[in-house]
């Protein structure tokens, strides 16, 4: 048997640590003004498959986090929230926004979903469902994320959240638009 590389030990803690924190948040509804539980996931774009994961931690400080949580690469619905996200990106990105999509399919059906739809942003894979969890977005029942999304502000905190995002019209998009513009 060989030794494990440093990397493969930090993600094997990041599941250790996060396993944790779901069960201390789990027993409590996430509200506004709440601190946004942190994770770490690998990720695809559609121009390649990152080699270390992306944690939440990261980006707090710098930009405004869009985190759309969805139910499975390829399916109709799901098609239908990223290009409304990918058709209106230069509007998020005015926003200060960086977009951030989850679900529990593997990085390469991210990478060539993202690569089919020309997508601009960050495809996360939550295949554990853990971050789902943390943010209570994951449906017990169907075993798939629920189409949810959270807005994390600078501070690191929720500043938004729509648990029913809808794709049959924007609504729900104008919706996150008109908080993004709020936030700080």
């Amino acid at each position: 048997m060989t030794k494990p590389d440093m990397k493969t030990i930090i993600i094997f803690v990041s599941f250790l640590v996060l396993g944790s924190c779901y069960q201390a948040q789990a027993q409590n509804d996430l509200k506004i003004g709440d601190p946004a539980p942190g994770f770490a996931l690998q990720y695809a774009t559609k121009d390649s498959i990152s080699r270390s994961p992306l944690s939440l931690s990261d980006l707090i400080g710098k930009r405004i986090v869009v985190l759309a949580f969805y139910p499975a690469d390829w399916s109709t619905g799901c098609t239908k929230e990223v290009c409304a996200m990918r058709d209106n990106f230069a509007a998020l990105q005015a926003l200060d926004a960086e977009v951030l999509a989850i679900s529990g399919d593997y990085v390469w059906s991210h990478h060539e979903w993202a690569k089919a739809l020309n997508l601009p942003f960050k495809l996360l894979s939550d295949h554990a469902h853990i971050v789902a969890k943390l943010y209570q977005s994951f449906n017990e029942k169907s075993l798939y994320n629920r189409r949810t999304v959270v807005v994390v502000d600078k501070q690191g905190k929720i500043a938004y959240a729509n648990m029913e995002y809808s794709v049959g019209d924007l609504k729900d998009f104008d919706k996150l638009k008109t908080a993004l513009a709020t936030v700080r």
